[in-house]
């Protein structure tokens, strides 16, 4: 069981990598956007589950959990970015 839990681990630490980088696209995104009405884009969101339900399914992998994770990931990113969008538009 160490040797498991080792592993996964391991996959945290790469996914909090991974993470992070995808925050700093978020704070980019919140900088072009012009609008704060453009910071919820349903269609983006749907296209962005359908493209991780297709490639959890390509890799075996059960798809509706992964898009349960990113639907949970995709609201957490939307707050960050009003956050972020917020922010730069209150030093101005």
């Amino acid at each position: 069981m160490d040797e498991v839990r080792a592993e996964i681990d391991a996959l945290d630490r790469k996914l909090v990598a991974l993470l992070a980088d995808r925050l700093h696209y978020i704070d980019e995104a919140a900088r072009l956007k012009q609008s704060r009405d453009q910071v919820r884009d349903e269609a983006r969101i749907a296209d962005v589950l359908q493209k991780v339900r297709a490639e959890a399914d390509r890799l075996g992998a059960d798809s509706e959990v992964i898009a349960k994770a990113y639907a949970s990931l995709i609201e957490a990113s939307i707050d960050h970015e009003f956050v972020a969008f917020d922010r730069l538009r209150s030093r101005s």
